[in-house]
């Protein structure tokens, strides 16, 4: 048999200084819970930054990054004016019919003035203009503070295309759906901005075609966007929406106004949108400091290569940002759509059916929308 240890009397000090630590555990463990998600969430976001985020360019240069081509109307060539690793680049852009093919024509420090054989003005009509030799192309891209980013002209009028969309009806779909719960973004987390361009005529239509400025998302999509918010918060910015669900005769509108040269930036209305199933936004970052939107590549909207989630022109700056946002999105079950930087669709998006109800007839509650 073995023989137990001797138990030694403890004095009522000692007792107290042995069971503290135990009272505490409770609350230690509270703390830790509570404390884990920022700290994973820190962590996550940490690894989202697609790198060093690079200094910006001087600002005499701003003005010229873009797209440049001898008249508006002529084909490419293109001359795109960008920067990469301090590097002013000028690219000649040729489009084959699969791909887009950017050869670099000069390259030299941001620091200094363009070389001697080329020449930066702008016209008498405040177009800007690069001549090379004798070959002088205009900027045919907006800058990032243009207020005015109509692109198009209708092909018809847009209250005709209204009235005719009003009336008409999204396709018939076959299949089991899940009930839709549009919730109201705005009501889930200060730092969501609107910036509903489609409900003011600063749009690629030039006239507002939403009768008020309001972003709505399946309920699982809008908690997927605020987790990946809260990532980019850690890092310094909010994120800004400039539409989320949309009505399908929206969409019909879209589609019978843009040429056919810019389909590609439209849903079909036949096939309806994933914006019509309330699992796409249109997005971009913001600086929580300050509160404006941050410089892409490319404009909201822009019908124009700048658009493509690739593009390898702009800044390094622009391109960080982009990839930034595009990576805090992926990780939280969307995808980036092949020809806007800025559209991300949600995973789930064919689980919804196609909805054509009006922002007047959705009701806010809890940040609930009734789509019934």
């Amino acid at each position: 048999m073995l023989r137990s240890k001797p138990v030694r009397a403890i004095s009522a000090s000692a007792k107290s200084r042995l069971t503290f630590p135990f009272q505490l555990l409770p609350l230690l463990l509270a703390a830790l819970l509570l404390w884990a998600p920022g700290i994973l969430t820190g962590q996550s976001s940490a690894s989202l930054a697609p790198g060093p985020k690079p200094a910006d360019i001087p600002q005499a240069w701003k003005p010229w990054i873009g797209e440049y081509r001898a008249n508006i109307s002529s084909p490419p060539p293109d001359i795109v004016v960008s920067e990469r690793d301090g590097q002013i680049e000028f690219l000649r852009r040729t489009i084959s019919s699969d791909d887009a093919h950017y050869v670099r024509a000069e390259k030299f420090p941001a620091s200094e003035t363009a070389p001697v054989n080329m020449g930066l003005r702008t016209n008498k009509t405040g177009q800007r203009e690069i001549e090379f030799g004798d070959v002088i192309d205009i900027k045919i891209t907006p800058e990032f503070d243009d207020r005015a980013q109509v692109l198009i002209t209708p092909l018809h009028p847009v209250s005709a295309l209204r009235a005719d969309a009003l009336a008409s009806s999204p396709p018939h779909e076959d299949g089991t759906f899940r009930k839709p719960e549009l919730v109201e973004l705005t009501t889930l987390d200060p730092a969501i901005h609107l910036d509903i361009r489609y409900a003011t005529t600063n749009d690629f239509l030039g006239t507002s075609v939403y009768t008020q400025a309001r972003a709505f998302l399946q309920r699982p999509a809008a908690q997927a966007l605020v987790r990946a918010l809260h990532k980019l918060q850690l890092l310094g910015y909010g994120l800004l929406i400039h539409d989320a669900y949309r009505p399908w005769y929206v969409t019909k509108i879209f589609w019978d106004a843009t040429p056919p040269e810019g389909k590609i930036f439209v849903a079909d209305p036949s096939q309806g949108s994933r914006h019509n199933r309330g699992c796409a936004v249109d997005l971009t970052l913001y600086d929580l400091a300050t509160g404006k939107p941050i410089e892409m590549p490319g404009t909201y909207d822009e019908m124009s290569p700048r658009s493509f989630p690739d593009y390898p022109g702009g800044t390094s700056l622009q391109r960080w940002h982009r990839d930034l946002l595009r990576r805090a999105m992926e990780s939280e079950g969307f995808t980036v759509y092949e020809h806007e930087w800025w559209h991300f669709d949600y995973k789930d998006w064919h689980e919804y059916p196609i909805l054509n109800i009006k922002f007047e007839d959705l009701h806010s509650g809890q940040g609930l929308a009734n789509a019934q």
